[in-house]
Order: structure tokens, then sequence, then C-alpha cells
């Protein structure tokens, strides 16, 4: 765990000095191909293989709708989310450890640039999305990381059940 804390500063440091992405700003689609990497909480999905769509709305009031989402595992959901508000908004898959320490580190670094394929970054008014594949039974977290947001209650639970 220490070691995965180091690596994240680290990571931060080298990418605080790299063009920011938050603010007005979203975040270049297509610039490099995305690292499929398996995480607790499943793996990035393919087009392909799409068993539904879910669309999230964003709001300035700091929430999603819908905050809960039941999926069953094997299950790839396209997420399509929809800033209904006024400032930029983000939706991060995850475990409610992993969305703590990377809250914190948005905190330290809030102008960090950061692009996984759990995460999208959707500005006012805008529309983002991602595919993820539920592989792993289990309940999950997302969240807004952006500062403040994640604080004010811009969080919802995903629980993945068993076939």
């Amino acid at each position: 765990m220490q070691f995965t804390k180091i690596l994240m500063v680290a990571g931060a440091v080298a990418l605080s000095t790299a063009s920011f992405a938050h603010g007005a700003k979203e975040h270049a689609k297509g610039a490099a191909p995305m690292k499929m990497e398996q995480k607790e909480w499943g793996i990035g999905g393919h087009s392909k293989d799409v068993k539904r769509t879910v669309e999230i709305r964003m709001t300035d009031n700091m929430r999603f709708t819908p905050d809960l989402i039941e999926v069953k595992q094997g299950e790839t959901i396209k997420f399509v989310h929809l800033n209904r508000g006024k400032v930029m908004h983000e939706f991060v898959l995850g475990t409610k450890k992993e969305l703590d320490e990377h809250s914190a580190m948005m905190k330290k670094f809030p102008n960090m640039e950061h692009d996984e394929p759990y995460m999208a970054h959707v500005g006012a008014g805008k529309k983002g999305e991602i595919i993820w594949n539920f592989n792993k039974v289990g309940d999950f977290d997302f969240a807004c990381l952006l500062p403040g947001h994640y604080d004010a209650g811009m969080v919802g639970k995903i629980k993945v059940v068993a076939k």
C-alpha cells in the first residue's frame, strides 16, 4: 500500500508539470491508447461487448442520478454521462479506498492530468462515456473527484452480483 502511495505521489508530481486537464479544459481523446488493466472493480470494455447502456446525469448540486446501479458479473456497461451543470464534473469508478486516495491527490494537485478507462471528464453541458466490464463480484463506488465535489457528496454505488 505504501508503495502505491509513493507511485501516486511520483506520478502526480510528474503530471503536475504536464498540460493541465481540469478547469475549463477537457481531456484530449485519442491522444494515446488507454491501457486496459485489470482492477479490483473490473476492466475496460469494448463497444462490441456492451450489454446495456446506463445514463448518468451530473449536476451542480453535486449529485449523480442514478446514484445506485446493479450490474451482473461479466456484464459490459456503456455509461453515458450527461453534465447538466455549469462546471466540469467527472465520473471515476473504483473502491472507496482508491477514491479516497485519489481525492486526496486531487486536493494536493488540482490541475493534474489523468485519463484512465474507468474515468470520464465531462465539461459543462457536455456528454461523456466509458465502457466497463464488471468481471468481479462486489460493491464498488463512483465519484466526482474534482476538489470539493467528493466532499460535497458527489458519489454513487455499483453492486455487482454473481451471474
